[in-house]
Order: C-alpha cells, then structure tokens, then sequence
C-alpha cells in the first residue's frame, strides 16, 4: 500500500498523465474504457483543470498497468560521474521482482543500465515498451526471454541481444528458477529518460 503526504497532489499530475499515457499510445477514449472514467475527466486533469483524488489515479494506474507512483516522480540530479556502491543502489520492488539502478537514473549521458532478478513468472507488465535508442541485455543467471516486434529471444547465461529500443519490446522469466540480467538503453535523445518508462510500466506487487 502505497502512502501519500497531504501535498502529493501538488505535483503536476495532469502532465504526467499525458506523457504516461502517449508513451503507450493509448487515447483518451481507450483510457477512458479501460479506467470507467470519462475521457472528458480524463482529459480536464491533463490540462490541470481538476485534481485527482488518490482513488481516481489508482483507477487510472490500474488501466495503464503501472503503479500510482509513477504520477509523482521526481527526476534526480544528473551527473557526469556516477559510481554507485553495491548496497546503495536505487531498488524498486514489484509483482515477482525486483529492479535495481545502476547508475544510469543519475547519469547526465544518454545511458542507462539496470539489474533485475525475476522470480518465475515475473515480466516487465502487460504493455509492450516503445522508446527512443537502443536496447541492451545480458543474462546473467535462468533465462529472460525477451518479445520484440512478435519475435521471442529466450536468453540463457551469457547470451545477450541487442535491438532497436523503438519497436515494441518486452520481457519474462519463462524459468522455474530465479533469473538475473542486466539491462543497457543508449542513444536515446536528451530530453528522454527511457529507464523511467520502464520503470512505471512494471506490475505492482499485490496489496
């Protein structure tokens, strides 16, 4: 259960609703049906004509398959070095995994890496990514199995692959043991942070 301070609100909700939203290429109308909200609701809180209450944005969240979190992302001060110790990296727990930063989500470059464990089952949610750049991955331990454009890659220990971060991409631990990868996006522009889309798109662990 997530928890709120009384100015979470505050936050510029409506334009991180728009770009959440337009980053998975789903219209109002379409939001609007998956959420039993109304597109015109929908789109007064984009243009910061009303505030959400929490129980509307966790409707809203539900129908994006991210978690309500994600409207309240705060983007960190960037760097030109970045070293990060092993017992100090950014974790994010969800539905059967678990994802850790590495670096990349402080980084001032256009590279972002992340290292995520996935129990049996876990996946990277029930949209399809879409982003800018390229994308890397190397398994270290069970198998990921990445999706791209239709086309499975079932990766086992030391096998890597490397595609065009712009078609529709995503990822599960099809195993019945626990797998780890590590996970490289680059080249994507300046203005795009990629590792936040994915992110905001994993499955939220069960209350």
């Amino acid at each position: 259960m997530e928890h709120f301070g009384k100015n979470a609100l505050s936050v510029n909700v409506g334009q991180r609703l728009r770009i959440l939203r337009e980053e998975r290429n789903i219209s109002l109308r379409e939001l609007a049906r998956r959420s039993g909200l109304s597109a015109n609701a929908l789109s007064m809180i984009e243009r910061e004509l009303t505030s959400p209450s929490v129980s509307t944005l966790d409707k809203i969240a539900t129908a994006l398959g991210i978690s309500i979190t994600a409207f309240f992302h705060q983007e960190p001060q960037r760097r030109s070095v970045v070293f990060v110790k092993a017992n100090e990296r950014s974790r994010i727990p969800f539905l059967r995994g678990l994802w850790e930063g590495l670096g990349g989500e402080f980084f001032s470059g256009r590279m972002n890496a992340f290292l995520l464990t996935l129990e049996n089952g876990g996946n990277s949610g029930p949209f399809g990514m879409v982003h800018g750049g390229h994308e890397f991955a190397f398994c270290l331990r069970g198998i990921l199995e990445y999706e791209v454009s239709g086309e499975r890659y079932p990766l086992e220990a030391g096998d890597s692959l490397i595609f065009s971060a712009q078609m529709v991409h995503r990822w599960r631990n099809p195993g019945n043991v626990v797998a780890n990868a590590v996970i490289v996006i680059a080249g994507f522009e300046d203005a795009e942070r990629p590792g936040n889309y994915h992110t905001s798109s994993l499955p939220k662990e069960k209350a």
